[in-house]
């Protein structure tokens, strides 16, 4: 990837000393199910990033779970200390996060400070993919260090 190209993301990891692999993929793409799909690799290795708000109006919460679960609202609601919980429109995410759709990522979002959470299953995977912060790229990172970096909490937050 040249240098010049190179996300606020990456520098994140780069500064803490983070080993990532960048992964490209088509930038038309949004689903992380098809991603996984394209890549070749399980879907539950892949976590989409969702931004969710709270119904008191409080902080949105970002959410991370593998490309092929469901969230649960009322398991994140209850989770992040929230009577209730919904996910945000696109175009809410949008112009909360500053970043497109498919594009959304933890990493370079952890100078709002909002609140993170990653489904408790990440813990039994050495790495996952997630966004960079633009469409067509994931970076697959250690899990225990993205839970470090982003300050995830670990939940269960998906539909079983």
């Amino acid at each position: 990837m040249a240098k010049q190209s190179k996300l606020n993301s990456m520098r994140l990891l780069e500064q803490h000393d983070i080993p990532y692999e960048a992964i490209e993929f088509p930038e038309t793409m949004r689903d992380a199910a098809d991603i996984a799909d394209v890549l070749g690799i399980p879907p539950y290795m892949v976590y989409k990033t969702l931004v969710v708000e709270p119904a008191d109006r409080g902080k949105p919460l970002l959410a991370l779970l593998a490309a092929d679960s469901t969230l649960d609202l009322k398991k994140l609601a209850a989770a992040a200390g929230h009577k209730k919980v919904s996910m945000a429109a696109h175009k809410d995410a949008e112009r909360l996060t500053g970043l497109k759709v498919g594009g959304i990522s933890a990493l370079m979002l952890t100078h709002k400070n909002w609140p993170v959470f990653l489904d408790s299953p990440a813990l039994e995977l050495e790495h996952i993919l997630v966004s960079a912060g633009q469409r067509g790229l994931d970076l697959r990172v250690p899990t225990s260090a993205l839970i470090r970096i982003i300050q995830a909490k670990v939940a269960d937050i998906s539909a079983s």
